[in-house]
């Protein structure tokens, strides 16, 4: 079975958290929930908080075919800041295993300069941000081992994308039908 790690932090945008998460599961991919801030209860940027399912000086990530970053204002800079995010990152990487970031968070793998020449999207404001990337003015954006999405409204997208580059395209358009997302003109 395929495997994700989303990596939330104090201030993540729920939605771009939550809804990538259903979409995956929905498509029988297993999803791990990961605080990044030493604590089992991650508050989102609405208040809201989430227990994730495990803490990350607790996870080795090995295991896992995909590492996702919801964005959010201050969830994406605690990402950034992050050196054993950092650090797992720049192991998926290498090994050239699904990197993905929506809204401000594609700024955290901008940053670190693993961008150079790939398309990518974000929310406005953070295309600075991208560095050596080429800016798309897309909902989302899946370039080699990379996928970002602009925002919270492109979740749906983004979710679609990375099941599609996980388990392919039928069974992630079948996934967002049967959740009736653009069934009707």
């Amino acid at each position: 079975m395929k495997k994700v790690y989303i990596l939330l932090a104090p201030g993540f945008e729920i939605c771009e958290a939550m809804l990538p998460l259903d979409i995956l599961r929905r498509a029988q991919v297993e999803v791990v929930t990961v605080s990044v801030n030493g604590e089992e209860v991650v508050p989102a940027s609405n208040g809201t908080c989430v227990v994730a399912d495990v803490l990350i000086q607790d996870c080795d990530f090995e295991d896992g075919d995909m590492l996702f970053l919801p964005g959010g204002m201050p969830g994406s800079k605690n990402l950034r800041n992050s050196e054993r995010v950092r650090s797992v990152i720049q192991q998926y990487h290498t090994q050239k295993k699904w990197l993905v970031a929506v809204c401000a968070a594609p700024m955290v793998f901008g940053q670190m300069g693993i961008l150079k020449g790939e398309e990518a999207t974000c929310f406005p404001g953070f295309e600075e941000d991208l560095k050596e990337a080429k800016f798309v003015k897309k909902m989302c954006v899946r370039s080699n081992h990379f996928i970002t999405g602009c925002g919270a409204g492109a979740c749906f997208a983004l979710g679609r994308e990375m099941v599609a580059a996980l388990k392919g395209e039928e069974i992630a358009d079948d996934v967002l039908r049967r959740m009736m997302f653009n069934v009707y003109p």
